[in-house]
């Protein structure tokens, strides 16, 4: 059975970008006071260009083992950042032998990195990049979404699932990441409101963080 995750070229660049990631952990906490004030999408993502903040192995490795699970034909990630969990979930969507990624980001720095990594580990071809705000540039995915991914700014979370939510289909996963940050607190009452069509519930992925996983029943 195919495990894209054993590729080498996949295998090496996830360990150089993890690597990578840690090694900025020192800086990221000496700046964290400047992302405190009110800051644009612009602003913020500007800031961020050079952070990787990604999920961690064991996020990674779920992502690749729900995709796997439940063969979504259409993947949408909102924040791609470098591109770690982008190819957590391509590498499951080429092992299911079908489907593809649809991930966004607003960063030039980033889009430009991640564009090589995805052709350098060979899943450019499952994997596509709506640059600029997802709010603006997911209206543009056409057909059902399957299975969603949450992992950009916290405070966007409510307006992407709503933009998303008449996309998806019946059954459709949503996985929201970092849900123990303050600001996911309005989006883990929408999904867990009884009207809007959730049954969710919340994995402790890591450590002083979790996951909320939604299952999109269309009533």
């Amino acid at each position: 059975m195919a495990n894209t995750l054993r590729d080498p070229r996949v295998a090496s660049t996830l360990d150089k970008m993890y690597s990578a990631a840690q090694d900025q952990m020192s800086l990221l906490r000496e700046r964290r006071g400047q992302f405190d004030r009110p800051m644009t999408a612009a602003e913020r993502t500007e800031a961020m260009s050079e952070f990787y903040i990604p999920v961690t192995p064991d996020a990674g490795r779920l992502l690749y083992a729900l995709v796997r699970a439940t063969r979504p034909a259409t993947v949408v990630e909102f924040g791609m950042s470098f591109g770690i969990s982008a190819i957590h979930l391509a590498a499951a969507v080429r092992d299911n032998g079908s489907g593809r990624v649809v991930t966004t980001e607003l960063s030039d720095t980033k889009i430009a990195s991640a564009k090589q990594t995805f052709t350098d580990t060979g899943l450019d071809g499952v994997i596509t990049i709506l640059e600029g705000d997802a709010l603006s540039t997911l209206t543009q995915l056409d057909g059902p979404v399957d299975f969603v991914l949450l992992d950009g700014w916290k405070d966007l979370y409510v307006p992407v699932i709503e933009l998303l939510q008449p996309s998806l289909s019946e059954g459709a996963l949503v996985v929201a990441d970092n849900t123990e940050a303050a600001d996911t607190r309005p989006y883990l009452e929408y999904v867990r409101g009884p009207a809007n069509g959730f049954v969710s519930f919340n994995f402790p992925a890591r450590e002083s963080d979790s996951m909320e996983l939604s299952c999109w029943t269309g009533t």
